[in-house]
Protein backbone atom coordinates (compact mmCIF):
# COMPACT_ATOMS: atom_id res chain seq x y z
CA UNK A 1 0.00 0.00 0.00
CA UNK A 2 2.31 2.19 0.43
CA UNK A 3 4.75 1.43 -2.48
CA UNK A 4 1.91 2.22 -4.51
CA UNK A 5 1.20 5.52 -2.58
CA UNK A 6 4.78 6.56 -3.33
CA UNK A 7 4.78 5.56 -7.04
CA UNK A 8 1.56 7.73 -7.26
CA UNK A 9 3.31 10.61 -5.65
CA UNK A 10 6.25 10.46 -7.86
CA UNK A 11 4.19 10.05 -10.99
CA UNK A 12 2.07 12.92 -9.92
CA UNK A 13 5.45 14.99 -9.39
CA UNK A 14 6.94 14.16 -12.64
CA UNK A 15 3.40 15.14 -14.40
CA UNK A 16 4.24 18.54 -12.26
CA UNK A 17 7.57 19.35 -13.42
CA UNK A 18 6.32 18.30 -16.97
CA UNK A 19 3.37 21.27 -16.82
CA UNK A 20 5.93 23.26 -15.18
CA UNK A 21 8.54 23.00 -17.84
CA UNK A 22 5.71 23.08 -20.41
CA UNK A 23 4.42 26.71 -19.46
CA UNK A 24 8.10 28.13 -19.18
CA UNK A 25 9.07 26.88 -22.35
CA UNK A 26 5.47 28.58 -23.95
CA UNK A 27 6.18 31.80 -22.09
CA UNK A 28 9.77 31.78 -23.40
CA UNK A 29 8.05 31.33 -27.76
CA UNK A 30 5.42 33.54 -26.45
CA UNK A 31 7.82 36.08 -25.58
CA UNK A 32 10.27 35.39 -29.18
CA UNK A 33 7.32 36.59 -31.07
CA UNK A 34 5.90 39.44 -29.33
CA UNK A 35 10.35 40.69 -29.60
CA UNK A 36 9.83 39.87 -33.17
CA UNK A 37 6.59 42.16 -33.46
CA UNK A 38 7.05 44.76 -31.50
CA UNK A 39 11.00 44.60 -30.56
CA UNK A 40 12.74 44.14 -26.93
CA UNK A 41 11.48 47.36 -25.38
CA UNK A 42 7.77 47.86 -26.45
CA UNK A 43 7.33 44.45 -25.39
CA UNK A 44 5.28 44.49 -22.40
CA UNK A 45 4.56 41.18 -20.04
CA UNK A 46 0.96 41.60 -20.77
CA UNK A 47 1.45 41.10 -24.00
CA UNK A 48 4.00 37.95 -23.24
CA UNK A 49 0.93 36.40 -21.04
CA UNK A 50 -1.60 37.01 -23.53
CA UNK A 51 0.24 35.08 -26.26
CA UNK A 52 1.24 31.94 -23.97
CA UNK A 53 -2.46 32.34 -22.71
CA UNK A 54 -1.71 32.63 -19.15
CA UNK A 55 -1.76 34.88 -15.97
CA UNK A 56 0.64 37.47 -14.65
CA UNK A 57 0.86 35.26 -11.62
CA UNK A 58 2.49 32.85 -13.81
CA UNK A 59 4.76 34.82 -15.41
CA UNK A 60 6.43 35.97 -12.41
CA UNK A 61 6.54 32.40 -11.24
CA UNK A 62 8.56 31.80 -13.59
CA UNK A 63 10.17 35.22 -14.49
CA UNK A 64 11.17 37.90 -12.33
CA UNK A 65 11.11 40.00 -14.72
CA UNK A 66 11.30 41.03 -18.60
CA UNK A 67 15.24 41.44 -18.28
CA UNK A 68 15.04 37.21 -17.40
CA UNK A 69 13.10 36.64 -20.14
CA UNK A 70 15.33 38.07 -22.82
CA UNK A 71 18.64 36.98 -20.95
CA UNK A 72 17.47 33.40 -21.38
CA UNK A 73 16.34 33.56 -25.01
CA UNK A 74 19.52 35.10 -26.09
CA UNK A 75 22.16 32.93 -23.95
CA UNK A 76 19.88 29.96 -25.37
CA UNK A 77 20.14 31.13 -29.11
CA UNK A 78 24.42 32.05 -28.61
CA UNK A 79 24.65 28.71 -27.05
CA UNK A 80 22.98 26.82 -30.03
CA UNK A 81 24.67 28.93 -32.61
CA UNK A 82 28.27 28.54 -30.87
CA UNK A 83 28.00 24.66 -30.54
CA UNK A 84 26.88 24.57 -34.75
CA UNK A 85 30.17 27.08 -35.04
CA UNK A 86 32.44 24.71 -33.67
CA UNK A 87 31.19 21.28 -34.78
CA UNK A 88 30.99 22.68 -38.51
CA UNK A 89 34.96 24.16 -38.18
CA UNK A 90 36.04 21.22 -36.51
CA UNK A 91 39.28 20.25 -38.10
CA UNK A 92 39.44 23.26 -40.78
CA UNK A 93 43.12 24.61 -40.91
CA UNK A 94 42.39 27.09 -43.68
CA UNK A 95 42.02 30.74 -42.70
CA UNK A 96 39.48 31.35 -45.78
CA UNK A 97 37.71 27.72 -45.33
CA UNK A 98 37.44 28.62 -41.56
CA UNK A 99 35.58 31.81 -42.09
CA UNK A 100 33.69 30.90 -45.10
CA UNK A 101 32.55 28.19 -43.26
CA UNK A 102 31.47 30.96 -39.89
CA UNK A 103 29.49 33.06 -42.51
CA UNK A 104 27.87 30.20 -43.87
CA UNK A 105 26.84 28.65 -40.49
CA UNK A 106 25.55 31.86 -39.60
CA UNK A 107 23.50 32.15 -42.86
CA UNK A 108 21.83 28.36 -42.43
CA UNK A 109 21.52 28.92 -39.06
CA UNK A 110 19.13 32.25 -39.30
CA UNK A 111 17.47 31.36 -42.50
CA UNK A 112 13.64 30.54 -41.46
CA UNK A 113 13.91 31.45 -38.19
CA UNK A 114 13.72 35.72 -38.29
CA UNK A 115 12.43 36.03 -34.92
CA UNK A 116 15.44 34.43 -33.47
CA UNK A 117 17.86 36.92 -35.57
CA UNK A 118 15.40 39.69 -34.71
CA UNK A 119 16.73 38.69 -30.68
CA UNK A 120 20.47 38.46 -31.83
CA UNK A 121 20.40 41.76 -33.73
CA UNK A 122 18.09 43.89 -31.09
CA UNK A 123 20.61 42.18 -28.19
CA UNK A 124 23.87 43.33 -30.56
CA UNK A 125 22.44 46.58 -30.50
CA UNK A 126 21.58 47.10 -26.70
CA UNK A 127 25.06 46.53 -26.07
CA UNK A 128 26.46 49.53 -27.62
CA UNK A 129 23.92 51.27 -24.62
CA UNK A 130 24.78 52.99 -21.53
CA UNK A 131 21.71 51.26 -19.57
CA UNK A 132 20.83 48.26 -21.59
CA UNK A 133 19.11 44.77 -20.59
CA UNK A 134 21.35 42.95 -18.01
CA UNK A 135 22.72 39.30 -18.78
CA UNK A 136 22.72 39.44 -22.03
CA UNK A 137 26.38 40.66 -22.18
CA UNK A 138 28.05 37.50 -21.39
CA UNK A 139 26.29 35.26 -23.80
CA UNK A 140 27.58 37.70 -26.21
CA UNK A 141 31.20 37.54 -25.52
CA UNK A 142 31.34 33.95 -25.10
CA UNK A 143 30.25 33.84 -28.97
CA UNK A 144 32.60 36.39 -30.11
CA UNK A 145 35.25 34.48 -28.36
CA UNK A 146 34.46 31.69 -29.61
CA UNK A 147 35.13 32.87 -33.68
CA UNK A 148 38.02 34.73 -32.18
CA UNK A 149 39.53 31.32 -31.37
CA UNK A 150 38.53 29.92 -34.29
CA UNK A 151 40.45 32.60 -36.16
CA UNK A 152 44.08 32.24 -33.88
CA UNK A 153 43.62 28.54 -34.33
CA UNK A 154 44.28 28.50 -37.75
CA UNK A 155 46.65 31.82 -37.99
CA UNK A 156 49.21 30.15 -35.59
CA UNK A 157 50.56 33.50 -34.45
CA UNK A 158 49.25 35.36 -31.16
CA UNK A 159 47.37 38.64 -32.09
CA UNK A 160 46.29 41.81 -30.03
CA UNK A 161 42.74 40.72 -28.61
CA UNK A 162 41.26 43.72 -29.45
CA UNK A 163 42.49 43.09 -33.49
CA UNK A 164 41.04 39.03 -33.11
CA UNK A 165 37.59 40.83 -31.22
CA UNK A 166 37.18 43.00 -34.66
CA UNK A 167 37.30 40.24 -36.89
CA UNK A 168 34.88 38.52 -34.19
CA UNK A 169 32.65 41.47 -34.68
CA UNK A 170 32.78 41.70 -38.06
CA UNK A 171 31.69 38.41 -38.73
CA UNK A 172 28.73 39.28 -36.79
CA UNK A 173 28.50 42.44 -37.82
CA UNK A 174 28.26 41.45 -41.73
CA UNK A 175 25.32 38.74 -41.22
CA UNK A 176 23.30 41.18 -38.86
CA UNK A 177 23.36 43.87 -41.03
CA UNK A 178 22.99 42.66 -44.49
CA UNK A 179 20.09 40.41 -43.23
CA UNK A 180 18.06 43.64 -41.38
CA UNK A 181 18.30 46.04 -44.56
CA UNK A 182 18.02 43.33 -47.00
CA UNK A 183 14.89 42.50 -45.18
CA UNK A 184 13.67 46.24 -45.24
CA UNK A 185 14.42 46.06 -48.83
CA UNK A 186 13.32 43.27 -50.30
CA UNK A 187 10.19 42.51 -50.83
CA UNK A 188 10.29 39.35 -53.82
CA UNK A 189 14.27 38.85 -53.29
CA UNK A 190 16.02 35.92 -52.05
CA UNK A 191 16.87 37.33 -49.07
CA UNK A 192 19.77 33.82 -47.98
CA UNK A 193 20.81 33.64 -51.73
CA UNK A 194 21.93 37.48 -51.93
CA UNK A 195 23.48 36.95 -48.82
CA UNK A 196 24.76 33.47 -49.68
CA UNK A 197 26.49 35.73 -52.77
CA UNK A 198 28.01 38.22 -50.96
CA UNK A 199 29.84 35.94 -48.75
CA UNK A 200 32.67 35.20 -50.91
CA UNK A 201 33.58 38.92 -51.34
CA UNK A 202 33.38 39.47 -47.82
CA UNK A 203 35.59 36.35 -46.67
CA UNK A 204 38.26 37.33 -49.00
CA UNK A 205 38.65 41.04 -47.79
CA UNK A 206 38.23 39.72 -44.61
CA UNK A 207 41.14 36.92 -44.79
CA UNK A 208 43.44 39.47 -46.90
CA UNK A 209 43.01 41.72 -44.18
CA UNK A 210 44.14 39.75 -41.37
CA UNK A 211 47.18 38.57 -43.54
CA UNK A 212 47.94 41.93 -43.47
CA UNK A 213 47.35 42.56 -39.82
CA UNK A 214 49.60 40.02 -39.90
CA UNK A 215 52.22 40.83 -41.91
CA UNK A 216 54.18 43.44 -39.23
CA UNK A 217 55.52 40.91 -37.32
CA UNK A 218 56.44 38.31 -39.83
CA UNK A 219 58.58 41.73 -41.53
CA UNK A 220 60.14 42.24 -38.08
CA UNK A 221 61.16 39.13 -37.64
CA UNK A 222 62.75 38.80 -41.46
CA UNK A 223 64.17 41.46 -40.55
CA UNK A 224 65.82 40.95 -37.57
CA UNK A 225 66.88 37.54 -38.95
CA UNK A 226 68.60 39.76 -41.76
CA UNK A 227 70.70 42.03 -39.68
CA UNK A 228 72.08 38.98 -37.45
CA UNK A 229 72.97 37.60 -40.52
CA UNK A 230 75.11 40.40 -41.42
CA UNK A 231 76.40 41.11 -38.31
CA UNK A 232 77.98 37.47 -38.03
CA UNK A 233 81.29 37.08 -39.46
CA UNK A 234 82.14 35.47 -42.78
CA UNK A 235 83.51 32.02 -42.23
CA UNK A 236 85.91 32.81 -45.63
Amino acid sequence: MTNSGGREDKKSRTRQQRRVKDTHRKLLNAARDAFADKGLDYTTIDDITERADVGKGTFYYHFSNKQEVIAELIDGLLNELVKKIEQRCEGIGDLATLLDTVVKVHIDFFNGRWEDFVLFFQGRADLTLKVGYSGINQPFLKYLESIEKLVESVIKQRMPKTLLRRFGCAVAGFVSGYYSFAVIDSVDEDVDKSLLEMRGAFVSSLTRFINESLTPGQTQRKQGEAIDSEAKPNKD
